[in-house]
């Protein structure tokens, strides 16, 4: 192991010998203690098998720190599994086999759109029974971990008016993949999923190292997770904190970011790109299957953490704009 590398190995578990009321963690206010957050992990697009870890993880931050209560939405029963892409031809392949494989995927796909328009109606009325915004009005706070694709929320511009009215708002990785359609969604949380390619390990740059939600990522860090390739986004309306001056996987310049926060009326919205994998959520996951040492998801639970005490206000951080140039 050569020094350098020694260093910063030594540096990650310096950060994660911090426990959760140490000195990467801003003393808690008592006024602002515990908050009442309401986590959704409901997606009606790909879902990803990380979720159950996120559910989990995100709790214990909650009951370790003392910042805040937990309770959530989760998925309903039955989703149909989607039988992806249409198949191409392969080389060499007889016409007979490729018409074969058309023929069974057109009926795998006629099924699932018919189970799927009955359980999207499931998910709109447990979303009603659930979210509907005088049940809302509770909490002080929401993230969406890994949600994707339409929530069928009963009114979502009321939800984003509890938002703008001052509540937190967090999310993490696909929580960018959500509501597309929905433009004032997408502009509260400062950015949308475009794209990924292979999950690659990368270096973000620190750009407030001193913002809570960063404070617990050391220099140096790296981690391998899907790095989402952001689209409508704007430097100047969010408050920086990681991102990349280079394309995670080919290289092309380019900046690339991978979490910021930013004020949205009297609320605060924070995201992070990162959360793809178990092992960037989870030190203790599968230690057969990591590609993350468990110093590196530690300092990811902070990054999580502090980035939703900062949305619930209960720690301060720059607010400035476009301070990524």
């Amino acid at each position: 192991m050569t020094m350098s590398n020694r260093l910063f190995r030594r540096t990650l578990l310096a950060a994660a010998a911090v426990s959760l009321t140490g000195a990467s963690i801003p003393p808690l206010l008592a006024a602002d203690a515990p908050k009442k957050l309401l986590v959704v992990t409901v997606t009606t697009g790909f879902r990803h098998s990380s979720i159950e870890t996120a559910e989990k993880v995100i709790e214990e931050l909650g009951k370790k720190s003392g910042a805040f209560t937990v309770d959530f939405v989760r998925q309903p029963e039955g989703q149909p599994k989607n039988p992806g892409r249409a198949p191409e031809k392969k080389e060499g392949e007889s016409d007979e086999s490729f018409n074969n494989r058309k023929s069974a995927f057109s009926l795998a796909l006629a099924k699932f759109n018919a189970e799927n328009s009955v359980w999207n109606e499931s998910v709109k009325a447990h979303m009603a029974e659930h979210m509907a915004v005088e049940k809302l009005r509770q909490y002080d706070g929401f993230v969406f971990a890994n949600t994707t694709g339409d929530l069928q929320l009963p009114d979502r511009e009321g939800f984003i008016n509890l938002i703008e009215e001052g509540r937190a708002f967090v999310a993490m990785h696909s929580g960018s993949d959500t509501y597309h359609p929905f433009r004032r969604y997408v502009d509260m949380l400062g950015g949308e999923f475009e794209t990924h390619k292979a999950q690659v390990e990368v270096q973000p740059v620190r750009h407030d190292a001193e913002h809570p939600a960063v404070k617990p990522i050391p220099e140096g860090f790296k981690v391998f997770d899907e790095i989402y390739i952001i689209k409508s986004f704007e430097k100047g309306k969010v408050h920086g904190l990681l991102g990349l001056n280079a394309h995670p996987n080919d290289g092309t310049e380019g900046y690339y970011p991978i979490s910021w926060c930013k004020v949205y009326g009297k609320g605060r919205v924070f995201y992070t790109s990162l959360g793809h994998r178990e092992d960037v959520w989870d030190p203790t996951w599968n230690p057969a299957q990591r590609k993350n040492t468990p110093e590196i998801a530690q300092a990811y639970q902070e990054h999580v953490l502090n980035g939703i005490r900062w949305a619930l206000r209960q720690v301060e951080g720059s607010e400035e704009l476009g301070n990524v140039k």
